[in-house]
């Protein structure tokens, strides 16, 4: 069967409709209000490789449902007056998650050119993925 779409399609589609950040600019918002940076990556990624500090964990599986206020999911950390840096470990999953909340209607959405494999190769800040306490 052939696809409609492959995913380079779906890539250089998104590529077009959304901005992108490199390492060092991003760096520099790193301690911006208003600026969240969103780790999309598996949890599982997240125990290996380590995070972004400050960066927000959304699994890229679950960010629709918990960017809308009207989802059953949501999470009050997504507001559309703020400014979000989407990451993966390469960028395609930023890609395609930052073209998916331009079409929900977020405005200033950019994602990580080269993902967390490039901010680490660029020796960019790194730390180990937060443990939340259960609730009880």
């Amino acid at each position: 069967m052939a696809l409609k779409k492959g995913f380079k399609q779906l890539l250089a589609e998104a590529g077009a409709r959304t901005r992108g950040i490199g390492a060092a600019a991003a760096q520099a918002r790193l301690d911006e209000p208003g600026t969240l940076f969103v780790d999309i990556r598996d949890v599982r990624e997240l125990e290996r490789e380590g995070i972004i500090p400050g960066a927000f964990h959304a699994p890229r599986g679950m960010l629709e449902f918990w960017v809308d206020p009207e989802s059953p999911y949501y999470k009050p950390v997504f507001t559309p007056d703020k400014h979000y840096i989407l990451y993966c470990a390469a960028d395609w999953r930023g890609v395609l998650a930052a073209a998916t909340l331009d079409e929900m209607g977020f405005a200033n959405v950019l994602h990580l050119e080269g993902g967390f494999s490039e901010w680490k190769k660029a020796g960019r800040p790194t730390a180990p993925r937060p443990h939340h306490k259960a609730a009880g």
